[in-house]
């Protein structure tokens, strides 16, 4: 097993060219705004993509990005076992935007809701529609305190079950074709 490290914005900036940058966000989050010159591969896809990371870490290192840097010490863990080296950026393209580094938009990234923002608005209407339909019928309230008990369990274990089910529609999903070049540039890389 590979141990991985964390870079900071500023010495991830400094060598930015020698990096494979790769984004590990679903491709809307991904559009929104990403660590120029990353390529897409979504955390649910990294399994799949093992062979083209092999091929571009043995020419060169890895940097693994998402929002937080959560996903990409997952993506980072995983790599590890699997004998590929990889950093993660800390603190995610929050703390790249922060510190003033640019972000790279994809056309039509703007309309695009990053993948906080779908869950907040998810949660927040699975508990309002708990407590409307809670004034008819009051067991329809366990559904908000279902909710409220997911968001603390998710804020305890710095995870997210409501997130990884939103992943999963079709508009957080990578085109076929998408991930495909994506993986033959990195093979070219």
């Amino acid at each position: 097993m590979t141990a991985h490290t964390s870079v900071l914005p500023a010495q991830a900036a400094a060598r930015l060219d020698d990096y494979a940058v790769i984004d590990v966000r679903n491709p809307g989050e991904y559009a929104s705004g990403h660590v120029p010159g990353a390529h897409n591969i979504p955390l649910d896809h990294i399994r799949a993509a093992l062979p083209a990371l092999k091929a571009a870490a043995a020419r060169g290192d890895l940097l693994m990005v998402c929002a937080s840097g959560n996903r990409s010490d997952t993506a980072c863990s995983e790599l590890a076992a699997a004998g590929i080296p990889a950093a993660t950026l800390t603190g995610g393209t929050g703390a790249w935007a922060e510190q003033g580094h640019p972000l790279d938009r994809s056309a039509g990234g703007s309309r695009v809701w990053g993948m906080e923002r779908q869950v907040r608005l998810a949660a927040g209407s699975l508990v309002v529609l708990g407590l409307a339909v809670g004034t008819r019928y009051r067991p329809a309230r366990g559904l908000s305190a279902a909710i409220g008990g997911g968001l603390v369990f998710s804020a305890l274990t710095n995870s997210c079950g409501m997130a990884a089910a939103l992943a999963r529609l079709p508009h957080n999903r990578p085109r076929p074709a998408d991930l495909e070049a994506t993986l033959a540039a990195l093979h070219q890389r």
